[in-house]
């Protein structure tokens, strides 16, 4: 039974090899059969979160963030692709467009399946609510007293 299997498998492997070498006999084919052969697929929009993903763990923001605006463009109502973007914007300081991304997120949230991490992301945005406040009362108080000097 053993010589059997040994006979089929070497049997499929060798017919598997047959249209490469037919087509190595064959005249090489017009550039138009190449190119209509060959077509990229741009990864899925889930594809594109879990490889923003995997650069956001390595702190290779621009690289997540790429990631997240390809599946954002791909699937406008893909949550996550929101998510890893507001994760990158806050993680390097880009607090309105943290906020902004974080709305965004809970707008196109498809389900309650996700509340857990909602919750999350509403705390997120009080979070950074309060940090543009300070920072706009920083800068108007820089203001203030920057125009008070020049008089």
């Amino acid at each position: 039974m053993r010589g059997i299997l040994t006979v089929f498998l070497l049997s499929a492997i060798g017919l598997a090899g047959l249209p490469i070498r037919l087509f190595a006999q064959n005249s090489a084919p017009a550039p138009d059969e190449l190119e209509d052969s060959f077509h990229y697929v741009p990864p899925s929009a889930r594809q594109s979160v879990e490889i923003g993903n995997f650069y956001f763990r390595r702190k290779d923001y621009p690289g997540a963030l790429s990631r997240y605006e390809e599946a954002a463009r791909d699937d406008p109502y893909y949550a996550p692709a929101y998510l890893g973007m507001g994760k990158v914007y806050e993680k390097t300081g880009k607090n309105r467009e943290a906020l902004d991304t974080y709305e965004k997120y809970l707008d196109v949230l498809p389900s309650q399946k996700q509340a857990d991490e909602a919750k999350g992301v509403h705390n997120a945005i009080r979070r950074l609510r309060r940090k543009l406040k300070q920072e706009a009362k920083r800068s108007h108080s820089a203001t203030g007293k920057s125009e008070a000097n020049k008089k």
